[in-house]
């Protein structure tokens, strides 16, 4: 399912965009989201990085504590999905590499 796009919608990630550290991140997501939410991304964001690595789903699911049908979830969005998995996991690597 798809985010709809609207005023609130593109203002709520242009305000991400803008946040200058991780800082600043820290304060804003405290904000706006529970821990909770903040740690299921976390979590989402962890199994994308070791899908990519070739990591089977017993093992990411001892590692990053998601049950199996969520890490389906995050899989079929890396393959398929719209591709901000792949674009955000690209920016890192090429991050690490400067």
């Amino acid at each position: 399912m798809a985010i709809p796009h609207s005023p609130s919608t593109d203002r709520l990630f242009r305000t991400i965009l803008r946040l200058e550290s991780v800082e600043d991140c820290y304060a804003f997501f405290e904000d706006l989201c529970t821990v909770k939410e903040v740690l299921d991304m976390t979590q989402r964001l962890d199994a994308a990085l070791l899908l990519k690595e070739g990591e089977n789903y017993q093992n990411i699911s001892e590692k990053v504590g998601l049950s199996t049908a969520t890490i389906s979830r995050v899989s079929r969005c890396v393959q398929y999905g719209s591709g901000g998995y792949r674009k955000a996991i690209q920016k890192m690597e090429e991050e690490e590499t400067e």
